[in-house]
């Protein structure tokens, strides 16, 4: 695949693999970061991969959060319900925590998030700044019950935009539908892993099945 130079380079890229972690992984040359010109990874006069995270997750197409090994991942809107299926293991939120596989601590970051796409900033300090947020709100990503939406940036005195963003975070539904993001409950989570390491295996047939279902639980 050619460089990526554009947050439209991205997407598509996103869209063709169905799921493309942000950093180098276990797969080389499978990562946003190999992946994208090198000339653009902080270029002072270009956007590049860090500025192209906020419209990639505001597109519709893709779903970004931490989603490999506690670490930033995209995956295609296309793949979204396959890979929640298997990450929640066919739980939604509610009754993993009545089945007492979810702590309270994340039960409230979680209900929190659910009422509706929040600053993480504005998050803690509805949740009184908790011990562990960063934990909470990264297992939550891995599970696939949150996501980043969006990043929010401070602006200086001439209005431009500077540091790394503030991370608005969302549960999938709201951005997608719940209909949409819980359709392959219909499926046991043992069959969305085969269908997706299908699909990564088409793209990446030099890596053996097994690996890639390894690396997609996360």
């Amino acid at each position: 695949m050619d460089h990526l130079r554009t947050a439209e380079d991205l997407i598509a890229a996103v869209e063709s693999f169905g799921f493309l972690p942000f950093f180098r992984s276990a797969i080389p040359g499978f990562s946003v970061e190999e992946l994208c010109a090198p000339e653009l990874w902080f270029a002072p006069d270009a956007d590049g991969p860090w500025e192209w995270k906020g419209p990639a997750a505001r597109s519709g197409r893709c779903l970004y959060g931490k989603l490999y090994r506690k670490k930033a991942a995209f995956v295609s809107r296309e793949w979204l319900p396959d890979l929640a299926n298997l990450r929640r293991d066919g739980y939604d939120f509610d009754a993993r925590y009545d089945d007492g596989l979810a702590s309270r601590k994340d039960k409230d970051l979680y209900d929190a998030v659910a009422q509706g796409p929040i600053l993480s900033k504005e998050l803690k300090k509805r949740l009184g700044d908790p011990k562990g947020f960063e934990t909470g709100i990264t297992r939550l990503q891995m599970q696939c019950y949150i996501c980043a939406a969006d990043f929010v940036y401070l602006r200086d005195k001439h209005g431009t935009p500077y540091g790394w963003g503030v991370a608005k975070y969302a549960a999938p539904e709201a951005l997608f539908g719940e209909e949409f993001v819980t359709s392959a409950y219909v499926r046991e989570p043992r069959e969305s892993l085969e269908r997706l390491t299908r699909q990564l295996s088409r793209m990446l047939p030099g890596i053996p099945p097994e690996q890639l279902a390894v690396f997609l639980k996360g």
